[in-house]
């Protein structure tokens, strides 16, 4: 939602005994795999080899509980992007208590933005009174109740070879921008941008005998749509907040997401005597 970008990756701890897994199945896999090319065979058995007879001995085994392998992590969602293969660093060993030197080291705020891209915002269609068809000059009312339109939440947490982290970031409805779909209309208010009521509400429902009054949130069409209709667009604008482990916490851009409605505007017809 909005114009935001997610993490396109990040590093993140592995166990000894997590890391030997990973490379020793992905080695055994490769070599064993009918009519697999002899230079992915090469080129894994070259890159197993950095940790169990190279740089490193025996997937650093004997150090097993003085430190943690951290490995390179695509964002599943952007696996497509080239950004993602900007955290190029083979896996490396990082001591306990130690910083593993990487800005896109896992945190808390990266568990955040992981959890701001898996928020899903509701489908939330705006209320109208009239409903879809309106006369010229008729103000139509617009709003949004507190029932279906509530906070959203995602949770992101990483518990791997001790490191127990988590974000949860949350989504506020705070306004509701309508864009009647043409030139030949006002909005209530002025501005187009209906603001959240004390009781998380947006706008006020029409009720019998608020035909004369102007409503806090809505559209005034100035002509007719003739034989079609216009594309009213309605964007519910969202704060984004996230905490996290340790009291981490703070704002994220605010996201937006709109629903279009066809509104049918008629002449008023007046007979004259």
């Amino acid at each position: 939602m909005g114009n935001w970008t997610p993490p396109a990756c990040w590093y993140e701890p592995r166990s000894v005994a997590e890391f030997k897994k990973y490379v020793e199945t992905m080695y055994e896999e490769t070599i064993n795999t009918p009519g697999q090319a002899n230079y992915a065979k090469t080129a894994v058995g070259q890159f197993r080899d950095i940790y169990t007879d190279g740089k490193y001995k025996d997937y650093n085994g004997d150090k097993a509980d003085e430190g943690n392998w951290w490995v390179a992590v695509q964002n599943p969602d952007r696996l497509d992007d080239p950004a993602s293969m900007e955290c190029g660093e083979l896996p490396f060993w990082v001591a306990n208590n130690d910083d593993p030197g990487v800005p896109q080291a896992v945190t808390p705020r990266i568990l955040a933005e992981a959890a701001y891209n898996a928020i899903r915002l509701p489908d939330t269609k705006v209320t109208l009174a009239p409903q879809n068809i309106t006369k010229v000059n008729l103000p139509t009312w617009a709003w949004l109740d507190k029932a279906t339109f509530k906070d959203v939440s995602v949770t992101a947490a990483l518990d791997v070879a001790g490191l127990d982290i988590s974000a949860t970031t949350t989504a506020k409805p705070v306004s509701l921008k309508l864009e009647p779909g043409t030139s030949d209309a006002e909005t209530y208010p002025a501005s187009g941008e209906c603001r959240l009521n004390d009781d998380d509400s947006i706008g006020a429902p029409y009720a019998k005998g608020k035909a004369g009054r102007t409503p806090p949130c809505g559209i005034k069409y100035l002509r007719s749509s003739g034989d079609g209709t216009y594309r009213l667009r309605a964007t519910i604008t969202w704060a984004v907040n996230w905490t996290g482990t340790g009291g981490a916490g703070g704002g994220l851009p605010d996201g937006t997401f709109g629903t279009t409605q066809d509104i049918t505007v008629q002449e008023i017809q007046s007979v004259n005597r």
